[in-house]
């Protein structure tokens, strides 16, 4: 057994860490707002640290892993800003919102096994530690867990987790099998964004107005919104995972690519290869030394290389950076029927910050 990785102290408030306090907290009252939601996130803290704690020494360690490696907490954020609709971060809300960042770590067990991925978070993936079924087991040890903190807050709160976890199965089902004959795969891919990426941050956020007692007419503009920045977060991802610089991502260039999940960039330049010679031959060298290798074939690690850098520099992931953005602004235009104020103004930078992680 490897040992877990050290704990992560947080030097600054999560806010700070996600560039939000200057630019989205900028009067008295908004900064106001922010104290609120940092003290929150240190709740969620303690709730994730005394949660995701096992008798077992095995499940333990491996359960622990992916927290220890860090983490923005960008969805118990989410859930603590549309709290302040309501009564704030009431203890119901800090359950809620540890709930779903334990699902959503419970997930990335899951997906590094089917992505194959070697890190996670800047560290080796817990599949690469342990193998498959040790983290296939982690993952669903954590699942359960989410669902005993949320069995903990009622009916209504067991019945959001049992939705957002079926789509989130859902989602992974469809991306596995891919789109079936007649079915577009540009729309395809975006109802899997939708399922895998945009039902939890949704969920987070509808969590934050059901818990806090907000007003339920602010249930239904919350999840679009946060369905809508889900799809966008997960766009952006598409962009960065061409990135040439993995100390900053935490992940090799192409990772998606090279373990065969075919993300916007490369479904746009599907789209260009019918017609265009060169996006055809380009496509031709992703799949062949690139993708090929998810199916035992593949290039050189210079020529997989060069075919990343020369998608990178395509026009299509250009088009992929501007339908997050697309996305990001129906995101925010959702929020009409929130009312005027800090959390609405935190909401809309929100969602402008997503999209600019990239730049």
């Amino acid at each position: 057994m490897k040992p877990s990785v050290p704990v992560v102290r947080r030097s600054a408030s999560i806010t700070s860490q996600l560039g939000l306090t200057d630019r989205i907290f900028s009067t008295a009252s908004d900064r106001g707002l922010a104290s609120d939601i940092d003290a929150g996130l240190d709740k969620v803290e303690v709730a994730l640290n005394a949660e995701i704690t096992f008798a077992d020494q095995i499940a333990n360690v491996t359960g622990r892993y992916l927290l220890e490696a860090g983490g923005k907490r960008v969805r118990p954020m989410l859930a603590l800003l549309t709290a302040h609709l309501g009564e704030g971060s009431v203890p119901r809300v800090i359950t809620a919102a540890a709930a779903i960042e334990v699902t959503h770590l419970a997930s990335l067990y899951h997906d590094d096994v089917m992505d194959d991925a070697d890190k996670r978070r800047g560290v080796p993936s817990a599949q690469t530690v342990w193998g498959n079924s040790v983290a296939i087991l982690t993952g669903d040890l954590l699942f359960a867990r989410a669902s005993q903190l949320m069995a903990r807050l009622g009916e209504r709160a067991i019945q959001l987790q049992a939705d957002t976890f079926e789509r989130l199965v859902l989602g992974q089902l469809h991306e596995t099998l891919g789109p079936q004959n007649g079915e577009d795969p540009v729309q395809h891919y975006i109802q899997v964004l939708a399922d895998k990426t945009g039902s939890l941050i949704a969920a987070s956020a509808q969590a934050g107005i059901v818990f806090s007692g907000a007003p339920s007419e602010f249930e239904a503009p919350v999840v679009a919104f946060g369905e809508k920045i889900g799809v966008a977060f997960q766009l952006i991802d598409d962009v960065i995972d061409l990135s040439p610089q993995p100390e900053e991502t935490g992940k090799v260039p192409g990772t998606d690519l090279r373990a065969g999940v075919a993300t916007l960039p490369l479904l746009r330049l599907r789209e260009r290869a019918e017609t265009d010679a060169l996006a055809s031959d380009l496509l031709a060298r992703l799949e062949a030394d690139v993708m090929g290798s998810s199916l035992g074939g593949g290039g050189t690690t210079a020529e997989a290389d060069s075919a990343i850098t020369a998608l990178r520099e395509h026009d299509v992931t250009a088009q992929t950076l501007a339908e997050a953005h697309r996305w990001a602004r129906d995101a925010v235009e959702s929020l009409a029927p929130l009312p005027k104020g800090s959390v609405k103004k935190a909401l809309t930078k929100f969602a402008e910050t997503i999209v600019e992680r990239s730049s």
